[in-house]
Parts: C-alpha cells; structure tokens; sequence
C-alpha cells in the first residue's frame, strides 16, 4: 500500500487529530482469515444466541453515545447533538433488526401434495462492509447488524474521513461478540480495492456512485453478492396550490441539515412560476437565517463540510452554474479568516438542466431553484437523471400529489413531507442510486441464500 497513514482532520479547525494506520495486505488478508475461520461456530449459534450478544451491542451504544458523539463532531463536524442523537438510534436499529430476523431467518415449510419441502435461510459467509463518513455510525449499523444476524462473519472498512469512529464502532461490537466475528481494516481506496479483490462472499458498500461500479466489476469477476447504497440528486416538486410555507421550511432544512452531507438531501426544487416568487423569498429568508458554526455551538444550524476537497466541490459547481446565469440569492462562499472548512448556506436560483449543480451530486449546503410551468414539466426534469433515490412532492390536493408521486422514477417518494416511511420498510434506490436495498425483512435475507430440503411425506 502506498499511504501508510491517513492524517485525521477536524473540519472545524483544519487541526490534525491524529495520524491511523492504514491496514497492510498482510493485515487485511488475517482479517479475512480470521472472519473465515469465526464464521461456521458463529453460524452454528441459534437465532436467540447471537441476537442477545447483539442486545448487548445495542446497551453498549447508549452508554458510550456522548463519547462517541464528540468523536462524531470532531472528525466530520456534524453537530453534536446529532451526533449523540445518531449514536443513539443505533440502539434502536440494532433492536428491530433482532425483532426482524424472527421472521427473515425462519425456516419455511412448504407442502404439495405428498412433498414437503423445508426452505432455510443461510448466511453467504464472510461479508466486506465499506461505509461513508456522513452518517459514520447509523450507517455502518444498518449493514453490519442485518449481515452478523444472520450468521455471517465481518470485515469492516469504515471511511478513511472517520477511522475514529470506526474503530469505536469494532470496539463495541468486538467486544460482544465472538473473536474474528468482526474485524477491522482501516485505510483509503487502495486498502478499499485489496478488500473487495479478496477471498470474501459478499460486498456491501454504501458511498459514491463511481466506486458502486467499481465494487459491481470487481464482484462480477467471482460472482460474488453485492449489495450498493448510492448517491442521489433528490428533486422536489412544488406545485402552485402548496401550502408554501411548509414546503419553503423542508426546502432549507431538507437542502441544509448536516451542511447537505446527506444522500437524500434536495438537492433540486421545482416549483410551479406561480408559486415562485413566494416560495423563493420564504426560502431565501430561511437560508439567510441558517447558521453555521462548530458542531458544539448549540446555536448554529449546520457545521463545516467534512474536508477541503468537498467544500472546494461545492463551491466550484456553484461558480459554475452563476458563471452560466444562475442567480446567487445569499451566501455562495467561503468565509474568510476560518481555518476550517465552512461554507455560507447558499441559495441559487433561475436554474436549468444545463447547470452541473442541476445534475451532479452536490453534496453541500446549497438550495437549487429552478421554475417550471407545469406539472408535467416539473416530473420530466424530475426523472431526467441517473439517480432516483428520494423525491418529494407538495401540493394540497392529496390525488394530484399521489398521482405525481407514481410518475417519479425514485425509490423513495414523500407527499407534503420526507421520505420517512413505515417502519420495517427498505431504504431503497432505483436506476444507478442502489443496487438491493437496506432495512426490512428483505435486506436481512439479502444477507443469506435460500437452501432447500425436500421429502416425501
């Protein structure tokens, strides 16, 4: 490997934490042996057994959230509170996911006629988990949880942005579970690729869309199972007859929260011209009103991007799009004299397809306006894109709402509100934002191949 080191940067301060170690070829293939040679007594383990060591998992994650929390914020920025607030849930997730396994992982009986037939569900064997740094533990749990559940053994890679809490995530499950259940590898792409190049069964990746490809070609080589998290570029449609000051709030907070470090984050809004100038101001004063700061300020809205690299992204796709006749409402820079990397919440409008901020990924704290005429106009641009993660739809007429929201080609859809569902429901993405999906009582199977045994009765 040729980066032996990754130099841990706090955003806020632009300050080295610390310098992690990234896993040798050596390192990661024990780590793989270990998995493999864990896995079978791991297997053998009733449903009831492993589920009260992950129990104990859960317990754990409460007790360490505000050690943790502060990792969280001192890694990435995220604000603190939700940070704590994210650790926290893991706990919960943790928990559904033992109550889901009872259905997922039982053993179905099936007869016709004379023949019976048993289906099991079994695990793959040693799965790769690569998460990102955004969601540094709720993430990595909505992976890990489902894969261990249901008898498969683990190496872990979290984001080389947050090794810290990665590493605080292996402490916590490690030390409840069995040795060599889960193992730790830390380290950028290269330590990435040797993983995912490696004797393992399964890979599940949450990240960019470009690296799914990658993941995707190199598990075809072997056939192995694949399960992908990726981007989105969520629109938002706003018709003439919404209730504008509803939809103006999601619109800062759904582009703003986590400094828009979010997949789901709007990241595109379209709103009937009608409704436009209205909307637009209600937006603009809410924008003007979000404040940034470090994570452990409580007053502030949104903390600093995670690195210099996203935040010079983000600004260069916001130059590019006034540079082409966009108008920037509010903020669009960097402040000056801050030595981390902290942006001014920004509000873009008179927008168009032809702007790569309309099409790229963002990923930062921008609004993107852009005015429509109608609503079938509003749900073409919607669906011009290789994305299709969420989308929301705003309107008072609940049909017309409904009825638009079939025609988007996302996998997660809201009507006057996010995309929260029911819980036991998948976090899913169609076209090139997923490949499978995460949560429910199909993503825990998505851990496992169905095994059959039949016989005369």
């Amino acid at each position: 490997m040729k980066l032996k080191y990754i130099s841990n940067i706090n955003p806020a301060t632009g300050k080295l934490i610390k310098k992690v170690k990234c896993s040798t070829e050596k390192e990661i293939d024990k780590a793989v042996a270990n998995a493999s040679a864990a896995q079978k007594k791991w297997a053998a383990l009733s449903l009831a057994q492993r589920s009260k060591m992950l129990e104990a998992c859960a317990k754990d994650f409460v007790k360490q959230k505000e050690k943790i929390g502060r990792i969280i914020t001192d890694e990435m920025g995220k604000l603190y509170k939700s940070a704590v607030g994210e650790t926290h849930a893991v706990a919960y997730g943790i928990r559904e996911t033992i109550e889901q396994a009872k259905t997922a992982l039982a053993v179905e009986n099936l007869q016709e006629e004379n023949l019976r037939t048993e289906l099991h569900r079994t695990p793959l064997g040693v799965c790769a988990i690569i998460t990102p740094w955004n969601f540094p533990v709720s993430m990595p749990e909505s992976l890990l949880s489902p894969a261990l559940i249901a008898g498969n053994t683990v190496v872990f890679k979290p984001s080389e942005m947050v090794p810290l809490t990665g590493k605080a995530i292996f402490d916590i499950f490690n030390k409840h579970l069995p040795k060599g259940v889960i193992n730790l590898v830390q380290g950028a792409d290269e330590v990435g690729n040797y993983l995912i190049h490696s004797n393992i069964d399964m890979i599940a990746f949450v990240g960019s869309q470009a690296v799914g490809k990658i993941i995707m070609k190199a598990a075809g080589d072997k056939l192995k199972r694949i399960v992908l998290e990726l981007g989105g570029k969520d629109p938002m449609i706003v018709l003439n007859d919404a209730d504008l000051e509803k939809a103006a709030n999601f619109a800062v907070n759904g582009s703003l929260r986590n400094t828009g470090q979010v997949c789901v984050s709007v990241e595109r809004i379209y709103v009937q011209e009608k409704a436009a100038d209205k909307f637009t101001t209600l937006v603009a004063n809410g924008v003007k009103n979000f404040k940034y700061g470090s994570g452990y300020d409580e007053s502030v809205h949104m903390g600093p991007l995670v690195s210099e690299r996203q935040r010079a992204n983000v600004l260069s796709q916001v130059k590019e799009a006034v540079k082409k006749g966009a108008k920037l409402v509010t903020g669009g820079k960097a402040p000056k004299g801050n030595k981390g990397f902290f942006m001014e919440p920004t509000l873009l409008t008179n927008l168009s397809h032809k702007h790569r901020i309309m099409n790229e990924e963002t990923f930062g704290p921008v609004v993107a306006i852009q005015k429509v005429k109608t609503e079938d106009e509003a749900v073409k641009l919607a669906n011009d894109s290789p994305f299709g993660l969420g989308a929301t739809v705003w309107t008072k007429n609940k049909k017309k709402g409904l009825d638009i929201a079939r025609k988007i080609e996302s996998g997660m859809i809201g009507v006057n509100q996010g995309i929260g569902a029911v819980s036991g429901t998948p976090w899913v993405g169609v076209k090139q934002s997923g490949y499978g999906y995460i949560g429910s009582i199909d993503g825990i199977r998505q851990f496992t191949v169905p095994r059959k045994i039949s016989y005369k009765k």
